[in-house]
């Protein structure tokens, strides 16, 4: 037995179908937003929003800034010195306790 999928696009803004259905993404506030338009309430859209867009600067990004981790390099001497300073599960790889990397800050 075949089986058919069909997907009918419809514009968010009116509820008609159409083939020239087209999905706008914008952002505003911080949020991003996508919706379905029609080439005509798309041009809408682009004629409502132009004296805004004319006037805006392009953000670079709108991912949230964020600063890097900084993950401090462990020798193989920091963790034998670990052992020898009172944890003694110190294994040679992964991570390690909070209490062992203020150790190591401390000493």
């Amino acid at each position: 037995m075949a089986q058919r999928t069909v997907t009918i696009l419809s514009d968010d803004l009116d509820g008609k179908e159409s083939a020239d259905i087209q999905t706008v993404a914008f952002g505003f506030d911080g949020a991003s937003y996508e919706i379905d338009l029609s080439k005509k309430n798309r041009a809408a859209m682009e004629r409502a929003l132009a004296p805004y867009l004319n006037a805006a600067r392009k953000a670079t990004s709108t991912r949230a800034r964020t600063t890097p981790s900084r993950r401090a390099t462990v020798t193989s001497d920091d963790r034998d010195w670990l052992r020898k300073n009172g944890f003694p599960d110190v294994k040679d790889r992964g991570r390690l306790t909070k209490a062992a990397t203020d150790a190591l800050k401390g000493r």
